[in-house]
């Protein structure tokens, strides 16, 4: 008997697996099918994550690798994007940059999910004082540039990548504590939310169980807008000296290293270029096309 009941468990979590995975696997076929652009999108993000996942073991030469014999080739079958000022293989350079870059927005934006989820739900659902203060802390952040924030953040805490995030995620935060904060107030009105709070239920409850599902969906929008952008945000910091240091091989550290020679040797920054340009399309036309795919009222319009 208790083995019977063992083997169905089993077979119930299997059965239940399976289906998730098919759910997942046919919200996808869905995604692609309802726009051209949805389909490019995941394309691009898809060649994105190879790379950040394998370029390590694609590239054929090691991202810090050089040779002086070899300085600045034109592209050639043995280097497909040709080298650098310092031999370097270009196309083993751009692989390793996806990983740096995906994984900074990965830490980045959620840093700043969290965050903003948390002061933007804690302002909404108390409200009175609590709400305007914490509401004007996030307006004096919002008050500057992000960029320029960012990189005088970056710029006083030192320059390194590990700073660039703490950066990017103080520039990023008040923008979902604003989102979360308007969501909160809206739902908080609802009569679902009104009735659990009649009878008593905790507000972390409310908040776990009422809030969070309903907000999730526009902040899984804002999230894959953002992650070009963060990526962007990464890459300019880095042009700017503040980011990445020498050897790393992120993408905007490559782009400054390569502005003396964009007349002699073009391809040290069109290839670094290039594969920065296709990332944050990536993102903005899966950010684009997943809003269509979750709002009901925009479904089949594009």
């Amino acid at each position: 008997m208790i083995v019977e009941r063992s083997q169905s468990v089993v077979t119930a979590i299997q059965t239940a697996t399976k289906e998730r995975q098919d759910t997942v696997w046919q919200g996808l076929a869905r995604f692609g099918r309802q726009s051209a652009l949805n389909r490019v999108g995941l394309l691009l993000a898809g060649l994105v994550l190879l790379a950040a996942l394998f370029g390590d073991w694609l590239a054929p030469y090691g991202p810090t690798q050089t040779d002086l014999g070899a300085r600045l080739k034109a592209p050639t079958a043995q280097h497909w994007f040709g080298t650098d000022s310092l031999g370097r293989d270009i196309f083993s350079r751009v692989l390793s940059g996806a990983k740096i870059s995906l994984q900074v927005a990965a830490v980045v934006l959620t840093i700043a999910l969290i965050v903003g989820v948390l002061v933007g739900a804690a302002a909404g659902m108390a409200g009175g004082w609590l709400d305007q203060l914490l509401m004007r802390i996030t307006d004096l952040f919002l008050a500057f540039p992000a960029l320029i924030l960012a990189a005088a953040i970056g710029a006083a805490l030192g320059k390194n990548l590990t700073n660039t995030m703490i950066a990017l995620s103080t520039v990023y935060w008040p923008w979902y504590a604003r989102l979360m904060r308007g969501q909160t107030l809206t739902l908080m009105n609802q009569e679902f939310i009104l009735a659990a709070r009649a009878v008593g239920v905790p507000r972390r409850t409310i908040f776990w169980r009422h809030l969070l599902p309903n907000v999730l969906p526009i902040l899984l929008v804002q999230l894959s807008l953002d992650i070009g952008y963060a990526i962007l945000y990464t890459a300019s910091l880095s042009f700017l000296g503040l980011g990445a240091q020498r050897p790393s091989p992120e993408w905007g550290l490559m782009l400054s290293d390569a502005r003396e020679f964009v007349r002699s040797a073009p391809w040290t920054m069109l290839f670094p270029g290039g594969a920065l340009t296709l990332t944050v399309l990536a993102f903005n036309l899966l950010g684009d096309g997943l809003r269509d795919f979750l709002d009901p009222r925009l479904r089949g319009q594009r």
